[in-house]
């Protein structure tokens, strides 16, 4: 049989291809039968009607003649080679099984052959891996409904648009396209063509199936699936990845479940308890036992779960994936959804999405989604603002969230602005800061340095700092030499700063010197940790090392720092005034921004000793007002001291809590003092930067 086989294909070769190359003709045919996996858009034409049957008897035949040519060689022919090399068999079995079995399963929530399907998928998900190429043929286009102008007209697409290679594609960012994936690539122009929707009847492929799997109730099952398609989406090719985007429901249908998980959510949580709940990955999406429950708690879970998934599937998929789907997350979740119920009318609405939204940011991790966050909140092109610029963006509107009349509202919008500063977007903290400390324009122009921080301030001028107060135990220290970094060691310099905030508090206002484990220590072991986890952060972005010097001679411009720091800024002057967990916010997020290494930062944050323009203030001006005005209410308390003490031991949880006159103010001392040791213990680890002060011991407190 064999031999007349390879006679007839002899003579066939001799009498119309004479000249015929046999690896190419093999190599040709086998291109055929893969592009039909890929160019074939009708899933009803039977196999053995289309060329594949003739394409696999030329592949055979070519086999066979080759095979009698090499006998007398003893070895193995170039089509019998490129056929082992290639895994052409393996190919064969495993896109006619997928073929078949795929279109049974996935798509039936809740079946009975579940735990089949999702082993199923393991084994092709297997093959994949072991052989990436397989994934384009695998995956089938069957989105696309083609309009004929007439039934004659064959379903095919050119051969050149099938024919991609990965060479032609490397890693590449993928060019701009709607995040739910583009339009398939179709030959018959746009208008010959429609779009039918996810899920349409008889569109069934291993993409839809993971994600039908990954829904599944049963925990082993969801997990087996999700780690299949994530596997999928690493391993993809450029050409894979790119019908991945444009070609599959993927990224669709992946959003889609984490949108409907979030409409999940109750409207009504809480943020202490969206904030109290950790520990929740996609590995393991239910909430931990230990937790207390809460209404709506599962919910919470389920979706925050999915939400590290995609973001995890993010990270690790091929990079055009990464791209579509961080966009479609962006467009579907956060502007579509989030969006409107971060400046809803409704104060529930804005609390919960808030906190949401904070809990999303603490979890996510993936460079390209942390990007769509970022310009989600922020914007993409950061400007200095002005005074009188009203809340255009959803950024001002946030930052006005921060100071609103629901304390509750403040204290989780400043709680989702204070995760947002820990995360690695350089944008972050220059959107929000640095755009509008730069050029200095808080420091005077023009004019000598004064002798002491006293004469900078002003003191005798301000209507808080009375002759009474002045002779009080309230002194500004000596001023250091101007320029802190000509020092040799830099411990002038770091004695002065911290010295001038730890007393900045009058004694009778102090309590903590009574009571053990509020010292200051603690304060500088905790800030050496944070500030060298920040300073590792940021390493990459390049950030000098000392600001630029001024011009003398450049005139004075108008300074404003920015709606976020003034935001801050008018909440600590009211310190004394504001509830205790709305300071420890406010205070908390200043402490974030003051470990930021950057030289403005440090000046315009840490430094009392800037010689301030007219009009303008910075973060000690602020606390030396907040002190003149403390001086004056305290005469107004009878045994202000004894109060005071009993208040900072109730917070401690040492006497039980009751109700007392001045309460309020009474914390706000107590927050006062804490946060002015805190102040001193960051500038006490930063300055100067990368100088010898690491190396120092930790001042006792009160003085250095």
């Amino acid at each position: 049989m064999l031999s007349r086989l390879g006679a007839l294909l002899q003579e066939a070769v001799g009498a119309r291809e004479p000249s015929i190359d046999l690896l190419e003709a093999f190599v040709e045919h086998w291109k055929g039968i893969t592009h039909y996996y890929i160019e074939s858009t009708d899933e009803n034409t039977p196999a053995k009607k289309t060329d594949i049957p003739w394409r696999l008897k030329q592949m055979l035949d070519i086999l066979v003649y080759e095979e009698r040519q090499q006998t007398a060689a003893g070895e193995a022919g170039p089509c019998l080679e490129y056929l082992l090399q290639h895994k052409i068999l393996e190919t064969l079995c495993t896109l006619g099984k997928a073929e078949k079995l795929l279109r049974l399963g996935g798509t039936v929530p809740g079946s009975q052959t579940e735990k089949e399907e999702v082993q199923f998928t393991t084994v092709l998900c297997s093959k994949i891996q072991q052989d990436p190429a397989l994934l384009t043929y695998i995956l089938e286009g069957k989105k696309i409904v083609t309009r004929k102008k007439s039934s004659k007209e064959p379903t095919t697409l050119p051969r050149e648009a099938a024919s991609i290679q990965d060479k032609d594609h490397p890693r590449s960012k993928a060019p701009d396209m709607s995040p739910c994936g583009a339009r398939a690539l179709s030959a018959q122009p746009p208008a010959e063509t429609e779009e039918e929707p996810d899920g349409a009847a008889g569109e069934s492929n291993l993409i839809t199936s993971l994600v039908g799997l990954c829904k599944s109730k049963k925990g082993r099952v969801a997990l087996k699936a999700q780690e299949n398609l994530l596997l999928l989406v690493s391993v993809a090719s450029p050409a894979a990845a790119t019908y991945l985007v444009q070609s599959s429901p993927c990224c669709a249908a992946v959003v889609e479940h984490l949108c409907q998980l979030y409409q999940s959510v109750p409207p009504f949580l809480d943020p202490a308890d969206v904030a109290a709940l950790e520990g929740v990955s996609w590995r393991l999406p239910s909430a931990p036992s230990d937790e207390a429950s809460f209404p709506g708690k599962d919910a919470l879970a389920a979706f925050l779960g999915w939400f590290d998934y995609c973001d995890h599937l993010i990270t690790e998929a091929h990079m055009v994936v990464a791209d579509a789907l961080a966009k479609a997350v962006a467009e579907k979740l956060f502007v579509e959804i989030l969006q409107p119920h971060l400046l809803h009318v409704s104060e529930q609405s804005v609390l919960t999405s808030t906190a949401l939204l904070t809990a999303m940011l603490r979890q996510l991790r993936s460079p390209a989604l942390l990007r769509e966050a970022v310009a989600f909140l922020l914007g993409t092109d950061p400007q200095p603002a002005a005074p009188d610029d009203g809340p255009r963006t959803l950024c001002a509107h946030l930052i006005g969230h921060c100071d609103h009349l629901s304390d509750e509202i403040s204290i989780t919008t400043l709680r989702l602005f204070e995760e947002l500063l820990q995360k690695p977007h350089e944008q972050v903290i220059r959107s929000l800061v640095l755009c509008n400390l730069e050029g200095r324009h808080y420091v005077a122009r023009g004019s000598p340095e004064p002798e002491s921080y006293e004469d900078t301030l002003d003191l005798e001028e301000d209507p808080y700092f009375t002759d009474g107060f002045l002779n009080s135990s309230f002194q500004p220290s000596a001023k250091p030499p101007p320029a802190p970094t000509t020092n040799s060691d830099g411990k002038t310099a770091v004695t002065e700063i911290v010295n001038s905030f730890l007393c900045l508090v009058p004694e009778e206002a102090k309590t903590s010197a009574f009571l053990e484990e509020t010292g200051y220590d603690t304060y500088v072991h905790d800030a050496y940790g944070l500030f060298q986890e920040c300073s590792s952060r940021v390493a990459p972005w390049g950030w000098p090392l000392g600001p630029t010097p001024l011009d003398p001679h450049e005139p004075e411009q108008p300074f404003f720092e920015g709606h976020f720091l003034r935001m801050l800024f008018d909440r600590m002057s009211r310190i004394l005034e504001q509830p205790y967990s709305l300071n420890l916010q406010v205070t908390s997020v200043l402490s974030r921004l003051a470990l930021f290494p950057h030289p403005l930062i440090h000046e315009y944050l840490l430094d009392p000793y800037i010689n301030l323009a007219p009009g303008c203030r910075s973060l000690f001006s602020v606390l030396v007002r907040v002190i003149g005005d403390l001086m004056q209410r305290i005469q107004r308390v009878p045994q202000f001291p004894g109060k005071l003490l009993l208040v900072r031991k109730q917070l401690m949880g040492q006497v039980p809590g009751e109700q007392l006159d001045h309460q309020t103010l009474l914390q706000g001392v107590v927050v006062l003092e804490e946060f002015c040791k805190e102040l001193a213990a960051i500038a006490f680890v930063k300055f100067p930067p990368h100088g010898p002060h690491l190396h120092l011991s930790a001042p006792r407190e009160g003085h250095v």
